[in-house]
């Protein structure tokens, strides 16, 4: 089983990203669990969100303590907690911008990407990508579709767009 803790903060769509990569899992046979946690719920606020995907079924409901990879799509987050709290020796950071950490880092600047794409600095599209290209936890065309499910016409194409760009753009420190 793969764990993944996403934080971010509200508005940034870490708990829509959860969502998109569960659903790619399905959608190749996979197991998948994913789930938020809010304190207080508004823009802006901490968050996190978290993804569980196995071959079995999963049968934890817990929220994930000791993640596989740790996805921060704000980096200030680091300045007033510590999202790598738990990772696994050996585990992944996927992060929004460049953050030099003691651990295995991928990252790519997915504020920029969206704000180029979008005209909104909502970072969610692009940190799929980032995490599809640092973990292979489900492949790039299933992340496409499953993206499909959560965004329609326009909006589908913009975001599929920003999820291609950061896969390529996403970088290892």
């Amino acid at each position: 089983m793969i764990e993944i803790r996403f934080h971010g903060r509200g508005g940034q769509g870490m708990v829509t990203a959860s969502q998109v990569l569960a659903t790619a899992a399905v959608m190749e046979g996979k197991y998948a669990q994913a789930f938020p946690e809010f304190g207080p719920e508004r823009r802006g606020a901490p968050v996190k969100a978290y993804l569980r995907i196995d071959d079995r079924p999963i049968s934890k409901r817990e929220p994930v303590i000791r993640p596989d990879v740790v996805v921060v799509a704000d980096p200030s987050l680091f300045s007033s907690e510590n999202p790598l709290e738990g990772l696994k020796e050996g585990g992944i950071l996927v992060v929004n911008g460049v953050y030099k950490a003691s651990v295995r880092t991928y990252y790519v600047d997915a504020t920029s990407l969206a704000m180029k794409v979008l005209g909104r600095a909502i970072v969610n599209t692009a940190m799929i990508g980032a995490v599809v290209k640092a973990t292979s936890i489900v492949a790039l065309e299933s992340a496409l579709a499953a993206l499909g499910k959560y965004f329609g016409g326009r909006l589908y194409e913009l975001n599929a767009q920003l999820v291609k760009i950061a896969y390529d753009q996403t970088r290892e420190l």
